[in-house]
C-alpha cells in the first residue's frame, strides 16, 4: 500500500501547488514511484481533451506518471469558489466515495501519493464535511505550505493548531511569494520555534516545480514512507 502525503495551506494562493510539485520531483529524485492527485479541484478551462484544472495539470506533469487526468482529478468544479458553492451552482454533490476511489487506484501502482487540498484545511465539502475531516478519517500526514507574506503567521499559526487537533503534521514548508516580505528569515525562525513540526523547506521566489524540489529536504518525511526499491541490477554485471 502506498503512502499518502496532503499538502494545506494557509490560503489560497499561498503555493500548494509549487510545494506539492517539488514534493514530487524530490521524491522521484529518491527513486520513489510517486504520483500527484488532486482530489477537489474548483475553477476549470476547456481544452481540446475537455474541461481541466490548471493546478491538476501540474501535478500530473510533475509526477510524470501517465496517469489518466480523471483519476488525479476526480471531482473537477467549474466554477473557481469554494468547492461547496462551486458544487452547488452545478446542482451536484462531492462524493467522498469518488474521491476514495481515485486515490486507493492510484495508490496500487505507486509508493507515494501526494495529494494536494483545495484552499485551506477548513474548506467545506459540504453542510457537514470539510476537507481536513477527510482526510483526517484517513490518517494522512499533512504537509503545511505557508505563504511567506505579511499575516502569515497567524495564519499558519491557526492552520497548525486545527491539523493537530484531528491528524499529524509532519512537517511544513516556507513558501518565498513576491515580492518578498520584509523580515523574512525573522518570520520563518518564528514558525521554526512554534510549531513541533520540521521544516521541510523554503522554497525561493520565482522558483519552478523542479527548483521547488531541490529546496526540500525529505529526511524529515522518512517514518511515513516506505524505503523506496533498490535499483535493478545491471544486465551486463
Amino acid at each position: 500500500m502506498a503512502s499518502t502525503l496532503f499538502v494545506t495551506a494557509t490560503d489560497t494562493g499561498a503555493g500548494k501547488t509549487l510545494a506539492a510539485c517539488g514534493l514530487l520531483h524530490a521524491l522521484r529524485a529518491q527513486g520513489y514511484r510517486a504520483c500527484g492527485f488532486k482530489p477537489v479541484a474548483a475553477g476549470g478551462m476547456q481544452t481540446p481533451q475537455g474541461l481541466r484544472n490548471e493546478d491538476a495539470l501540474a501535478l500530473q506533469e510533475a509526477g510524470g506518471t501517465g496517469e489518466p487526468y480523471e483519476l488525479i482529478n476526480p471531482c473537477l468544479l467549474r466554477e473557481p469558489a469554494a468547492p461547496h458553492l462551486a458544487a452547488e451552482i452545478e446542482g451536484r454533490r462531492i462524493r467522498r466515495a469518488d474521491l476514495d476511489v481515485a486515490q486507493r487506484e492510484l495508490a496500487s501502482r505507486h509508493e507515494v501519493v501526494v495529494a494536494e487540498g483545495a484552499g485551506g484545511w477548513q474548506v467545506p465539502l459540504d453542510e457537514v464535511w470539510t476537507l481536513g475531516s477527510w482526510v483526517a478519517e484517513r490518517e494522512w500526514p499533512v504537509i503545511l505550505v505557508v505563504g511567506m507574506r505579511l499575516g502569515c503567521l497567524n495564519h499558519a499559526l491557526l492552520s497548525a493548531e486545527s491539523i493537530t487537533r484531528r491528524a499529524k503534521l509532519a512537517g511544513w514548508i516556507a513558501n518565498v511569494l513576491p515580492p518578498q516580505m520584509p523580515l523574512l528569515e525573522g518570520n520563518i525562525e518564528t514558525l521554526r520555534r512554534r510549531f513541533a513540526a520540521p521544516l521541510l523547506g523554503v522554497i525561493p521566489a520565482g522558483a519552478d516545480a523542479a527548483g521547488a524540489g531541490r529546496a526540500l529536504d525529505l529526511a524529515p518525511l522518512e517514518r511515513f514512507l516506505r524505503p523506496p526499491p533498490a535499483p535493478e541490477p545491471d544486465g551486463d554485471a
